[in-house]
């Protein structure tokens, strides 16, 4: 197989890896950082109404579906007593409450979290054209009269928005503009007049009701805005004051401008709203984002496995990243160890034991392992009964370092019951050989070798940020893989031999 070959495939791994982890980073909304947090709202509608009589009550509150710039994380209904029915597709989400016999003041609420989506997604399809509102006289002259003044004043759909706000918002409005809206005119009258002045221009145009989110505040109501269609896009005004565009801390609750709540069966029903700021883990967020906009994928996701599944992988999907260290530091450094992935396995001990004392327990019981392992070669046993006496040895080791370090109130000794059983018989034995082959000095530049690497792969797999990649971002491990098929075609110096050749280089002096 050529090289080209190797580079190609190395190449398609590490692209596949990067796309899914762009995909999950950029769409999805997972996040770089382990302890990452964004901020969320809580939002909550309180329903209140008085029932002089006992008897049967029905409640409908509109509630929010797909907001435009906002994700909805959970949600929460209060409502003591009272059966619960959820209805309809968005834009048109409402919750039903219903109940037999109920009397005297009532309160429900309807609470849901709610964070800023990763994207604004899309709007729904261009409406059709409306049809002119067909007024009596004189509201269809007064109408023709204002349009007529607005198109002068504008030279599109947005200016012509704008301008007819402008016009509704004058402090003393003309004749017209004061026929349709007399003094006790409210807000949502004036929203409602807005529709009909753009509609008669035939410009598809909506009443939205929306929450401005504010940082623990109570007591609020809902502002009307209106939206118009451009042909290709929707464009938002504020009916206040006029303002093009959607704010950031802006929750569109209900399009339209009928009541938010409606009460069968009772009297004065009122809403009222209430928001508080706080933050949450951008992990837990991009999970049930995830969840609801793109359910098939979080389903062949490693973080909807059990928990104790999880704890697992976390730990598993470690090997790759310190085999690769190893690769790296045997074939490009030059350092000698006992296999390649025994000092894995004992970096991963390390994660129990911590560092300096992993290196303490690791040097102890392998130092006596090593002293009987050389009286049972006097035995002259054969392999498998001298491996076999050997891991037995090393569990008796295992446990009086254990009791004596428990008597000596240093639980962390304890811990060393998680190194590898068999790992450490198998360091014994070679080390051993190398001991007999090769002499001492080889033998524990192999030991120490062992260690450092072991060390210098537990400082990296303990970071909390390759941690958190190789748990939320397994995919990266295709570009592990891919830098791995390359370092296996390394054929260079290591750097060990730089200074073991330098008196072969040109113009070294003796």
């Amino acid at each position: 197989m050529n090289r080209q070959h190797l580079y190609l495939l190395a190449l398609a791994l590490t692209v596949t890896g990067l796309a899914i982890f762009a995909y999950k980073w950029k769409v999805l909304g997972f996040p770089l950082a382990s302890e990452s947090v964004v901020e969320a709202w809580t939002v909550e509608a309180k329903v209140t109404f008085s029932k002089a009589r006992t008897g049967p009550v029905k409640v409908i509150l509109a509630i929010p579906a797909e907001p435009r710039a906002f994700a909805v994380l959970d949600e929460q209904f209060i409502s003591r007593g009272y059966g619960l029915t959820v209805e309809g597709e968005p834009p048109d989400r409402r919750v039903v409450w219903a109940i037999r016999r109920a009397q005297g003041e009532q309160a429900l609420y309807y609470r849901a979290t709610i964070t800023p989506a990763a994207t604004e997604g899309q709007d729904e399809r261009p409406p059709p054209f409306p049809p002119v509102p067909e007024l009596e006289e004189p509201y269809a002259t007064a109408l023709q009269e204002l349009v007529d003044r607005v198109r002068e004043e504008s030279a599109d759909i947005a200016t012509f928005a704008a301008a007819a706000l402008r016009i509704i918002n004058e402090p003393r409005p003309e004749e017209a503009v004061r026929l349709f809206l007399g003094p006790g005119a409210t807000e949502l009258d004036r929203a409602r007049f807005a529709r009909t002045l753009l509609e008669a221009a035939r410009i598809p145009t909506d009443v939205l009701q929306a929450l401005r989110l504010a940082e623990d505040r109570r007591d609020m109501t809902l502002e009307p805005w209106i939206r118009v269609h451009t042909g290709d896009r929707w464009i938002y005004f504020d009916l206040r004051e006029g303002q093009r565009g959607l704010p950031g801390n802006l929750l569109v609750w209900h399009i339209g401008d009928g009541p938010v709540v409606q009460v069968d069966g009772a009297r004065g029903e009122e809403v009222t709203f209430a928001t508080r700021k706080m933050l949450e883990d951008a992990l837990r967020v991009a999970e049930i984002r995830a969840s609801h906009d793109h359910p098939r994928i979080v389903e062949f996701s490693l973080l909807d496995l059990p928990l104790a599944t999880q704890a697992v992988y976390a730990i598993l999907l470690m090997v790759p990243v310190g085999a690769f260290l190893v690769a790296v530091l045997r074939n490009v450094v030059g350092i000698s160890t006992f296999g390649t992935f025994m000092p894995v396995l004992v970096a991963m001990a390390f994660r129990e034991t911590q560092l300096f004392t992993g290196i303490l327990l690791f040097t102890l019981i392998v130092a006596l392992g090593l002293a009987i392992r050389f009286y049972l070669e006097k035995l002259r046993l054969l392999l498998v009964p001298r491996l076999a006496s050997v891991l037995t040895v090393v569990v008796l080791l295992m446990a009086v370092v254990s009791i004596i370090s428990h008597r000596m109130c240093i639980e962390i000794g304890l811990s060393v019951a998680l190194f590898p059983m068999v790992i450490m018989t198998m360091t014994i034995e070679r080390m051993s050989i190398v001991w007999e082959e090769r002499g001492p000095g080889e033998a524990l530049k192999e030991g120490v070798g062992t260690l450092v690497v072991a060390a210098f792969v537990y400082l990296v797999m303990d970071i909390n940020a390759v941690k958190h990649f190789v748990l939320v971002f397994p995919e990266l491990l295709l570009v592990v893989l891919a830098g791995t098929l390359l370092l296996g075609r390394y054929t260079g110096y290591r750097l060990t031999e730089l200074t073991r050749f330098s008196a072969l280089a040109p113009g070294h002096r003796q």
